[in-house]
């Protein structure tokens, strides 16, 4: 059974890397000018990964009941200090999963500040022009 509980771990660790690796492809759509033909895919992918981590983790809290341990992050640290191999894995999957929650907070940053810049940017535009002689919404100078 503990065999079964690795399998779960080290796959667990390659999903949430790929997660990372993810988190990293979209800070560089969301840096560049234009982001909206790359973020479509990247979401898909984050959403198909999120789904599939959240199953790895299910099956790693019930393989852990099924050796005694409890689930979630007390059981895992039970079951590593009892087998090297399984503590190995673990040590990586915490590792990933820190850099992937801090790449996923540094996105929602981004996220925001894109969004903010796009509000001012808007307002400017909608900013009625106070003196005669600018030309209105339809590209008339207004009264002529």
């Amino acid at each position: 059974m503990k065999d079964a509980l690795l399998a779960t771990v080290t796959e667990e660790v390659a999903a949430v890397q790929a997660f990372e690796n993810l988190l990293v492809e979209e800070e560089k759509a969301l840096i560049a000018a234009q982001p909206l033909p790359a973020l479509p895919s990247i979401i898909e992918n984050k959403t198909a990964l999120t789904e599939r981590i959240a199953v790895l983790e299910k099956a790693r809290d019930a393989q852990l009941n099924e050796l005694g341990f409890p689930g979630g992050f007390v059981g895992m640290e039970a079951a590593a200090a009892d087998d090297r191999a399984i503590a190995e894995q673990w040590a990586l999957l915490t590792a990933a999963a820190r850099r992937a929650k801090q790449g996923n907070n540094n996105n929602g940053v981004l996220i925001r500040t894109r969004m903010d810049y796009n509000r001012k940017a808007l307002a400017a535009l909608q900013v009625a022009p106070s003196k005669s002689g600018f030309y209105g919404p339809d590209g008339r100078v207004p009264g002529g």
